[in-house]
């Protein structure tokens, strides 16, 4: 921050320095022909006196830096004398042109009385200025001297520039001490007691950090806290099945189990197993998406073809709750990954099986809108309570407890769902009455449509 002030206020420095450097250059050099004007007008004045009194003569004695000319009133040359240049070189005294009425400074005296002009000189090869002066007795004296060169003006206020200089060092070290000396309170704040600022202008600044950090502190604490119960629930819910197959194993491995009960034994160590898988499965599909680091790129995927797949593999555990699931609706498109989206839907349709009645029915519909494509699972199982519709998409909760070991399931079907619509930026809506069913669906914005 030192440095951006510091380099902020010495470019606003070295600005005003520029225009003012510019502006008294300008000034300067507009000065000195405005000056060199007053001093040729004296000249020309003083001039026409000697040359009334004395002729020609009074030029002869003249030690001119210029040029001095006579013109009668028809533009002929009368008297033409060149003196030395700033350089002190003599000129060339022969004339470019001998008449003279074609030059604007000539036309103007023999009209208004006196005229001037800045031009090239036709012998000197310089820009000069001339002044022209109307005499009594009709004629034209003209005196003329070469302007200085913009490199003179420069070295005439070149100790001005000098000054520039110095008051430029000085301002970038006034900037830089100024700079330090505005940080230096906003370094110091201390926010545990932000009461104690120097500048008021920061109050709201500082008000927003401290909302901004019990934020932080908030969530931190949540997130905490979701941490412990998501580690204990794992921990509940990974003990329940390994205590189970270890204790059946060991039954087994002692003999103690009857022959005709082995059988029977294996498949309970079997079902113990895969129960065991899907949870895993289902905390690294959580921690994916927590991560968002789900892998494959999205596709164009028809959901009512993903749908129909999810459907077809679950007939023959809907057959056997007695329950009828069906699909209905059109063809829509979203933006996402198969297995995410499969598995989303897999655990939408799962649940309203095993939560379903028998003769119950589940009814998967797609359906499309310029604003929005629809995928609802409806079933007409137990429902759920209104206390609890805005906690069954957490992690491990469950509605009863005491049946959940009946039912099966791993408890994150529903918060992979919620993960994974968030990810989709889609939204899940529910709505449910106890005794008469459940609907959840999946909003997702319409795809847009790649121009050819």
């Amino acid at each position: 921050m030192i440095k951006t002030i510091f380099r902020n206020i010495l470019l606003v420095g070295i600005s005003v320095l520029i225009i003012c450097g510019l502006l008294f250059f300008a000034l300067q050099f507009t000065g000195s022909r405005n000056d060199m004007r007053n001093a040729l007008q004296k000249e020309a004045a003083y001039a026409e006196q000697g040359l009334m009194m004395n002729g020609t003569a009074f030029f002869d004695d003249l030690h001119l830096v210029g040029r001095i000319t006579w013109i009668d009133a028809a533009g002929e040359i009368l008297y033409d004398h060149i003196g030395e240049d700033p350089s002190g070189k003599a000129e060339n005294s022969t004339p470019a042109s001998s008449n003279q009425s074609e030059y604007p400074e000539v036309q103007t005296a023999l009209k208004e009385g006196a005229g001037s002009a800045v031009r090239n000189s036709d012998l000197v090869g310089l820009t000069a200025m001339y002044y022209a002066m109307r005499c009594d007795d009709g004629t034209i004296l003209r005196i003329s001297r070469p302007l200085p060169s913009v490199m003179d003006v420069f070295m005439n206020v070149s100790p001005v520039l000098w000054v520039l200089v110095i008051v430029l060092i000085i301002s970038a070290v006034l900037a830089f001490r100024a700079a330090r000396k505005i940080v230096r309170p906003i370094n110091e704040i201390d926010l545990d007691h932000p009461e104690m600022i120097s500048y008021p202008e920061l109050q709201p600044l500082i008000e927003k950090i401290q909302e901004q950090k019990m934020t932080i502190q908030e969530e931190t604490m949540q997130r905490e806290q979701m941490r412990r119960e998501f580690t204990a629930n794992i921990s509940h819910e990974l003990k329940t099945p390994i205590t189970s197959i270890s204790g059946m194993a060991q039954l087994m491995a002692q003999g103690i189990v009857p022959q005709e009960k082995m059988k029977e034994f294996s498949e309970d160590i079997y079902q113990e197993s895969i129960r065991t898988i899907s949870l895993i499965d289902d905390i690294i599909a959580l921690s994916k998406l927590d991560e968002e680091a789900v892998g494959p790129t999205q596709e164009d995927i028809d959901l009512y073809q993903l749908s129909e797949d999810v459907v077809s593999s679950l007939e023959q555990k809907a057959k056997e709750k007695e329950v009828t699931i069906q699909l209905s609706g059109d063809h829509a498109h979203v933006s996402g990954i198969s297995q995410l989206l499969t598995e989303m839907i897999t655990n939408l349709c799962d649940n309203a099986i095993k939560y379903n009645q028998p003769g119950g029915r589940v009814d998967v519909t797609i359906s499309s809108s310029e604003e929005a494509t629809r995928l609802s699972v409806a079933d007409t199982g137990i429902g759920i309570a209104k206390e609890y519709q805005d906690r069954v998409f957490e992690r491990f909760f469950r509605v009863d407890k005491n049946s959940s070991s009946d039912v099966g399931g791993t408890g994150l079907g529903l918060s992979i769902v919620k993960h994974g619509a968030k990810f989709h930026n889609a939204n899940v809506e529910l709505e449910s009455e106890p005794g008469e069913g459940t609907t959840i669906t999946l909003v997702f914005p319409v795809k847009e449509k790649t121009e050819e």
